[in-house]
């Protein structure tokens, strides 16, 4: 990969939308250059798709949070019950198993303190060998690149 895939890449981070011609006019090269590093990239996998970027507050979210979550056992057994259990809510956004003290952080997102409030009770404090729960509450977010 060279910088002009690497502007390629950034120019999409922004507005995976930008036409071909757009695209190539920002990169500097013809557009029909443009077109087969495009393809290229997305053929190679460094590419991996195109999606929405929803705004949590037009959704309805007005609270997010990381969580750690520590298990009571260290099993295959635990974590894939965890990690199953975990792509049935909805509130969890990204669900990344991590090294140090715990085993996962998560990102959640609810309406309000009074929607996250149940969902750590009534499903996080619910979930079999979850032992340790640590709430980080967003209050901004001035770089976010998650695409």
């Amino acid at each position: 990969m060279d910088r002009i895939d690497q502007n390629i890449l950034r120019e999409l981070r922004t507005d995976g939308r930008i036409s071909n011609q757009d695209l190539s006019a920002r990169v500097g090269l013809s557009p029909s250059a443009c077109l087969r590093r495009v393809a290229a990239l997305e053929k190679s996998g460094v590419i991996t798709g195109y999606r929405a970027v929803l705004s949590p507050q037009a959704m309805g979210t007005g609270f997010i949070a990381y969580v750690a979550v520590g298990l009571s056992a260290h099993t295959k057994a635990a974590q894939e019950g965890f990690e199953r259990a975990m792509r049935y809510c909805d509130e969890v956004r990204e669900c990344h198993n991590i090294t140090g003290t715990v085993e996962y952080l998560l990102r959640v997102e609810a309406a309000d303190l009074a929607a996250y409030k149940r969902f750590h009770t009534e499903v996080l404090g619910t979930v079999p060998h979850v032992n340790a729960l640590t709430s980080y509450v967003v209050l901004g977010s001035p770089k976010d690149e998650r695409g």
